[in-house]
């Protein structure tokens, strides 16, 4: 995969990226005040005991908790809303240290009044930090777990918040450290 580079934007706070002329959009993990954007949604909204949330650990933060399949749970997610992004972005790169577990990133976006949210899995490998990049072509509208077909193509300019979600049906602890989450323009994606 070839990218357009970056330069200086790596190192900048995310708030200077969102203008509509920039070519990416950048969220650094690595400042304690990105913990107050993100709000956890759980399997307690349907009965489930699952917890997770997002922690800061001196450079980087943690979306982590233990997954609970009592009362039909299994699942547990974190999301932030995002400024409005560029047009033609088309990939998503996540810097991310996890734990052997596949994860999914999810991008939403609102239409008519109602949350439309595109997912795309990743597979972590444990202990290892990973940069994973994704096509936004690649993602797929879902409501509860079910693909919905016929779903308008995601363009990053409509895309309202991300997040990241657990939903393995099996319980345990998980842990999923992030250090940048960025939305760029790439020449190709392999």
């Amino acid at each position: 995969m070839t990218l357009l580079p970056q330069t200086a934007l790596a190192s900048a706070d995310n708030k200077h990226h969102n203008e509509h002329n920039e070519s990416a959009y950048i969220i650094n993990f690595n400042k304690a005040d990105e913990l107050q954007k993100w709000q956890s949604t759980n399997d307690n909204v349907m009965g489930g005991k699952s917890q997770g949330f997002l922690t800061f650990d001196t450079q980087y933060s943690v979306f982590q908790g233990v997954i609970s399949l009592e009362n039909n749970g299994g699942f547990s997610s974190v999301y932030r809303n995002i400024e409005p992004l560029s047009q033609g972005l088309n990939t998503i790169e996540i810097d991310v240290q996890g734990d052997g577990l596949t994860y999914q990133l999810r991008l939403a976006i609102f239409i008519n009044g109602y949350r439309l949210a595109y997912k795309h899995d990743f597979t972590t490998v444990a202990g290892q930090r990973q940069t994973i990049k994704l096509s936004l072509a690649d993602f797929n509208a879902s409501f509860r777990g079910r693909i919905i077909r016929g779903a308008p193509t995601l363009n990053s300019e409509d895309i309202k918040q991300v997040g990241f979600l657990l939903t393995n049906k099996r319980k345990g602890p998980f842990s999923l450290s992030l250090y940048q989450l960025t939305i760029n323009r790439s020449i190709s994606i392999d």
